[in-house]
């Protein structure tokens, strides 16, 4: 799921995820939740929250230290994730593998982008590919979380990683695009798979507030919308013995 913002985007996934999980037999579910915590950052509460709703791994990205009681618990979790790239001794993982409630297991790796996005991290290729012949000695079946601003940087990763993993994931932009693919070798990819939260203002924020900002570049602080509330993301079919993709396809739920 792309990134959850604010309470809509929490609402929408309790109320709309099991019935997306029981309908297209769902196996297991990644979600970026940066921005669950009031548009911006993760509390433990909120994290205990979605992964109570049936969410096995949530990423993050450049949002991820908004709330500093985040620190602590991220540090005993391996269902919570920071970007990989972030400095040596940092806390938290960037990568973990969970078993599915099927029984396999599946890889999730964290990868912050570095074009127009700060802060300044390692290089997103070289750390996502190492990581990826790591996570290969106990399963192939990898997800990679994408967080970048770029979408030439995520084009380039998603064939540098094509084959070593099952599926490529952009998030950040919170604009879900429609080029969702299975790549030559067998990595699904999309560029961005959208937001999951409130869609009547600018990327989950009050549209008022945005324009504000626009128009007078006086700092401005955002809220979080409330109408027009959605889960964005993308069901993939893996094959569990291969880590192939088999398919990719959009999901736009409405509340």
């Amino acid at each position: 799921m792309g990134d959850i913002v604010g309470r809509p985007g929490r609402d929408v996934v309790k109320v709309r995820l099991p019935h997306i999980i029981s309908s297209e037999k769902i196996d297991f579910v990644v979600a970026n939740g940066e921005n669950a915590a009031g548009g911006s950052g993760l509390t433990p509460s909120i994290c205990d929250e979605l992964l109570g709703y049936g969410i096995n791994v949530i990423t993050s990205g450049d949002h991820i230290w908004k709330k500093k009681e985040i620190v602590d618990y991220i540090i005993s979790s391996h269902n919570v994730l920071r970007p990989l790239n972030y400095p040596q001794g940092t806390p938290g993982l960037g990568a973990t593998v969970i078993e599915s409630k099927n029984g396999f297991k599946v890889g999730v790796i964290n990868i912050l982008g570095r074009v127009f996005i700060e802060p300044m991290v390692e290089n997103p290729f070289n750390v996502s590919y190492k990581q990826a012949e790591l996570i290969r000695n106990e399963t192939n079946v990898i997800i990679v979380d994408i967080h970048a601003e770029a979408t030439s940087e995520k084009i380039a990763l998603g064939y540098h990683l094509d084959g070593m993993v099952s599926a490529i994931v952009g998030t950040h932009t919170h604009v879900q695009t429609a080029d969702e693919k299975v790549l030559p070798g067998g990595t699904a990819y999309i560029t961005d798979c959208g937001m999951t939260g409130p869609f009547d203002g600018v990327i989950g924020r009050k549209k008022e507030e945005i324009l504000t900002r626009f128009i007078t570049q006086m700092p401005t602080h955002f809220e979080v919308c409330e109408g027009d509330v959605r889960i964005n993301g993308v069901i993939i079919d893996v094959d569990d013995k291969s880590g192939k993709a088999l398919s990719v396809k959009r999901v736009n739920v409405p509340l």
